[in-house]
């Protein structure tokens, strides 16, 4: 199958690499309700755009969290449809050349690189992406303890000035004993449910419940099939011990782990393209 170029002067806005055969009907519109196309080459790869001659989408707000899940929501079509996918994050814009066209420029790169993304796309297939996050409640987390419930006895017997101090000696007390047990689960949590995945990925930042303390936050690639697996170990997780909550998001497409070949990050062009 040869490129099927979209053509003029303008960039193509890149959502993802997906298998060549992949048809644009079945994927809707993309950002802002623009007409999404395929750039596919014979090598059995292909691109998912829009055509696209702005600057990168920026700024905040409303319309920047609804592009983002408008770019999301794509990827996630592709994902459907195909089976596997490649997404690629916000911005990636291929632009045209002295005497290439954008399409001919992404067609190239998918040419120079479609072994890699072929193997990949292919090793993604019936994957799934799973946030998991397991949190400890600061409270329940210190009731345990001797000392803390001393200090809970006597916050109700004493004037207002010393309740104060008890309830700082008490926050003091839950923070400490957070931070020994999430020492102590992480490595045994980890463990546990790198046992049930084929990857697994550290995220930077929690988002915990209220009164929590993150002890594991990870994304996880895993089989399809797996999932149900996975959400058993994380209610057992959960019923093991009173203190830990547990948050499960997804189903989601492979974001954290598509490590598409010859791209870099960011809202830049791709390499080689």
């Amino acid at each position: 199958m040869t490129s099927a170029a979209p053509g003029g002067t303008a960039g193509l806005y890149v959502y993802a690499v997906v298998p060549h055969d992949l048809d644009p009907a079945t994927l809707g519109v993309g950002i802002d309700a623009v007409a999404l196309e395929v750039v596919a080459v014979s090598e059995g790869v292909a691109a998912v755009v829009h055509r696209h001659d702005a600057p990168p989408y920026a700024g905040s707000g409303r319309d920047a969290e609804r592009r983002v899940l408008e770019h999301g929501n794509v990827v996630e079509r592709c994902w459907a449809h195909a089976g596997t996918v490649l997404p690629l994050g916000l911005n990636v814009i291929v632009t045209p050349g002295e005497n290439e066209s954008a399409s001919e420029r992404l067609a190239h790169w998918l040419r120079a690189n479609a072994a890699a993304l072929a193997e990949r796309l292919a090793a993604l297939e019936g994957r799934v992406e799973l946030r998991v996050e397991i949190s400890l409640d600061g409270r329940a987390a210190a009731s345990g303890s001797e000392e803390s419930r001393r200090v809970e006895a006597e916050l109700a017997e004493r004037p207002a000035g010393v309740q104060r101090l008890l309830a700082r000696k008490l926050a003091a007390l839950a923070a400490e004993a957070v931070e020994e047990r999430a020492d102590r689960l992480y490595p045994e949590y980890r463990r546990r449910l790198a046992a049930l995945s084929e990857d697994l990925t550290e995220n930077l930042r929690g988002h915990p419940p209220a009164g929590c303390a993150t002890v594991l936050n990870v994304s996880v690639l895993a089989r399809r099939g797996d999932v149900p697996r996975l959400g058993q170990a994380l209610s057992d997780i959960e019923a093991e011990d009173p203190a830990v909550r547990v948050q499960f998001l997804g189903p989601w497409p492979p974001f954290s782990f598509a490590d598409v070949p010859g791209s870099r990050n960011g809202p830049s062009e791709l390499d080689g393209s």
